[in-house]
């Protein structure tokens, strides 16, 4: 059997974060590999049936509920996609009648709860060394000597995968469509980088707009929007809860005391389906 044929009839969710889009296949019941060309033709959006990540629902490897894989629409690897772990907590709750549940990711675990219609997720905690962002150097990570067009010193985060945040008067000035694939793969981020650009309205407000690694420019990303929020309270730009504003809408970051990150915002279920051997061919 070709693996195409392996995962023909495999149900899928089409689930998005404030637009941040995703399929979601559920391979507890049995073993799931995706090759790159097929993450790419399932997240082919002319083709396929497009989504930014594809995230995989797999038994959990130590006490969590689930593991979660995400592969990019490229068919890289995440380690974590915070928009993601929202959207599978979600199904998880549902399936298992539970109010919070853990998930593991590379990362490591993530727990989640029902906040209302909201899903609430702790993210764990920021890491700010530049050896965990990582830099290809040893480099202040509150301040990177890095200069690209317009943009210039940002702050780099790391929320289980790499982030590079920079401060800006007006958002929606910044060609991400340009400067997005440069500073993507610059030389000082081994592992590539997640692009923010972020735009400071209050103590509390900002809005950002985002370059995802593997991705494009995507309407949200949790991950980012914890790393902006963080960004922005080690430059003591705003207090340590916020409203993060992106494209498909708000987020609420607040970075705790104890150096972990909550995300709370909404899970949506757009449709459900079966891949079907055309997708993939």
């Amino acid at each position: 059997m070709t693996r195409d044929a392996a995962i023909e009839g495999l149900p899928f969710r089409k689930m998005h974060g404030l637009g941040n889009d995703f399929v979601v296949l559920d391979a507890r019941a049995r073993p799931l590999e995706l090759s790159t060309g097929q993450v790419q033709a399932i997240a082919d959006r002319r083709r396929g049936i497009g989504c930014d990540q594809i995230l995989i629902i797999e038994p959990a490897q130590n006490d969590g509920d689930a593991f979660m894989a995400v592969r990019n629409a490229d068919g890289g690897v995440s380690p974590s996609c915070g928009n993601g772990a929202r959207c599978v907590a979600a199904v998880l709750m549902d399936d298992l009648g539970k109010d919070d549940v853990v998930l593991e990711t590379l990362a490591g675990p993530v727990s989640a709860k029902r906040v209302g219609d909201l899903v609430s997720v702790d993210m764990g905690p920021a890491k700010l060394d530049w050896q965990d962002i990582p830099l290809a150097m040893d480099e202040n990570t509150e301040h990177l000597d890095l200069v690209v067009g317009k943009l210039s010193n940002p702050v780099a985060v790391s929320m289980g995968n790499p982030h590079v945040v920079f401060f800006v008067d007006d958002v929606d000035d910044v060609d991400l469509e340009d400067v997005g694939p440069t500073i993507e793969k610059n030389a000082l981020f081994p592992n590539r980088t997640n692009v923010e650009v972020a735009q400071v309205l209050s103590r509390d407000h900002v809005r950002m707009r985002v370059w995802e690694r593997g991705a494009g420019i995507t309407q949200a990303c949790g991950t980012g929007a914890c790393a902006v929020g963080v960004a922005a309270v080690r430059r003591n730009l705003t207090d340590r809860t916020v409203t993060v504003t992106l494209d498909g809408g708000d987020l609420e970051i607040e970075w705790r005391e104890d150096g972990h990150v909550i995300m709370t915002g909404p899970a949506a279920e757009t449709y459900s389906g079966v891949l079907d051997r055309g997708v993939l061919a």
